[in-house]
């Protein structure tokens, strides 16, 4: 069962957003330019994160604060379905399962973000894509939204520029791929819009633009329905 609720909108107050498996905070960052007060949580020590931050286990603390907080963004670890992983045979668990169970106990709106190896598991994605904001890369990444909340898939044109191979070097005229042990971080830093991040963090994030777009689409909803 759903009922109508407003976003907290009381003077001075900005909704609280909660980004679960946070790593260095691109999603949380964008989510900050948006007008939400943001913590974040990972079980690893984030000390670039760039906003509040809480070291814990991200589905438990879902479940025990989740409703404490007007929206929550979730990007459980995608090593598992990436395609570099899979060549190189590595095991990494599947929480997208365990994660939308523990959303879905909160009765708050939520989305899940992943890559496109886990476009089996999510359930109606929306995909955003770095040409959609004006980024020299592409990094499409996978939206469920859930709780009450939806997001509307925006226009996705031809890729026409040409894109750098899997990790290396950009060439002029080329789009940048920032992924595995890529070089040339300072443009990928400059590119994805996250000046305070290393090497790892950029290459498991998704740029900021892309939450701001998320979380700007969640407040101009005046009424969403979440669950009773």
């Amino acid at each position: 069962m759903t009922q109508p609720t407003h976003i907290r909108r009381a003077h001075g107050l900005r909704p609280r957003l909660l980004d679960t498996f946070c790593r260095q905070g691109g999603a949380g960052k964008g989510y900050a330019n948006a007008g939400f007060d943001v913590t974040g949580i990972d079980i690893d020590p984030q000390p670039l994160y760039p906003c509040r931050f809480v070291q814990g286990d991200a589905v438990d603390f879902i479940r025990e604060h989740g409703a404490e907080f007007d929206f929550i963004h979730a990007s459980p670890p995608c090593q598992l379905d990436s395609d570099c992983q899979r060549l190189h045979g590595n095991i990494h668990p599947d929480l997208i399962g365990p994660t939308r169970d523990a959303l879905e106990s909160t009765g708050r709106p939520w989305v899940i973000e992943n890559v496109r190896g886990a476009l089996p598991k999510l359930r109606e994605p929306v995909m955003l894509c770095g040409a959609m904001f004006g980024l020299e890369t592409y990094r499409h990444r996978f939206f469920e939204t859930g709780g009450g909340f939806r997001l509307t898939q925006p226009g996705h044109y031809a890729h026409t520029v040409p894109q750098a191979k899997m990790g290396r070097p950009v060439p002029p005229g080329s789009y940048g791929q920032f992924v595995g042990n890529f070089s040339g971080v300072p443009l990928a830093r400059q590119v994805m819009g996250v000046p305070w991040m290393t090497r790892e963090g950029i290459r498991e994030c998704i740029p900021p633009a892309y939450s701001e777009f998320i979380g700007r689409a969640f407040l101009a909803s005046s009424v969403l329905e979440v669950a009773a």
